[in-house]
């Protein structure tokens, strides 16, 4: 546990100091102000508001507390266990069987299961997935979440004005000290490390919350069978993103959504389900 903590303090204060450096390059020390401004402003609205616009993005309904009393019975013994509030438990409809939590802290919480998820695992399984979405609120990943995504869209959209101000002109010493291929390569490849590095935050953040939820359940192989009902799921659907929204909400989910094969796994927001099954089954060893 304290090594993912260690590497998500690590990642995040890379992924810091790329944003001012970009900052700097594009205008000094002014520049350098603006991109602290852009990243407040982004994490303001994203912190406050992210949870409202993705589950409005799913067409989340409340679940059933009727239809649905052993959710909230799972829910309620893993909230007890893990000392946290009971968050609101949301139904998508939607044949995908994932989940994911949302909230910027345990007392704005939700967690959002889809009807696939509920129909594919047994109640043994689901308490385990359910533990792992507790595991992010407890951990407040949200938040972490919503930082690194913030400040890599700073970076990618710092990375936009350094190309306009090249091909329009406009002086920077420093800058101008890289020459022209310099400054191409860095308004380029800034973006690509700075996904990278949020990207490694993400995977980190994912076998910490695995972690933890065993703790909360007492019981890392239902974890551990869930994700291996889930991974053959998406292995026979081979679902492939067909928006921009489903790409940008897949880090959310406890799998990543869609089949990735070769260069893409690079660009997973999510660990290798393979390794996450090991190290659950290595729990009880």
């Amino acid at each position: 546990m304290f090594w993912n903590q260690f590497k998500t303090v690590f990642l995040l204060g890379a992924l810091s100091g790329l944003l001012f450096l970009m900052g700097y390059w594009i205008g000094g020390r002014n520049g350098l102000i603006f991109a602290f401004a852009i990243s407040l402003v982004m994490n303001f609205l994203t912190y406050f508001y992210s949870d409202k616009i993705v589950l409005k993005l799913y067409g989340a309904e409340p679940l059933d507390e009727v239809e649905y009393s052993n959710v909230y019975n799972i829910v309620e013994e893993l909230c007890s266990n893990a000392n946290l509030p009971v968050p609101k438990l949301w139904l998508i409809q939607n044949s995908m069987a994932n989940a994911f939590a949302t909230g910027r802290n345990p007392e704005h919480a939700s967690v959002a299961l889809t009807t696939g998820i509920l129909d594919l695992l047994d109640e043994y399984e689901l308490r385990g997935v359910i533990a792992h979405e507790l595991s992010h609120v407890k951990n407040r990943d949200v938040l972490v979440a919503t930082v690194a995504a913030t400040i890599a869209m700073s970076i990618a959209y710092l990375a936009d004005i350094l190309r306009w101000t090249f091909i329009f002109g406009g002086s920077n010493r420093d800058r101008d000290k890289l020459g022209s291929i310099g400054t191409i390569l860095v308004a380029v490849l800034m973006p690509i490390a700075a996904t990278l590095i949020q990207l490694g935050i993400s995977r980190s953040r994912e076998y910490l919350a695995d972690e933890t939820g065993a703790k909360i359940s007492h019981d890392p192989l239902a974890l551990a069978s869930a994700l291996e009902k889930l991974s053959l799921r998406i292995k026979s659907k081979n679902l492939q993103p067909k928006s921009t929204v489903q790409t940008s909400t897949a880090s959310l989910f406890i799998v990543y959504p869609f089949t990735a094969k070769g260069l893409i796994n690079l660009f997973s927001t999510h660990p290798p389900l393979e390794k996450r099954i090991e190290k659950l089954r290595n729990m009880v060893l």
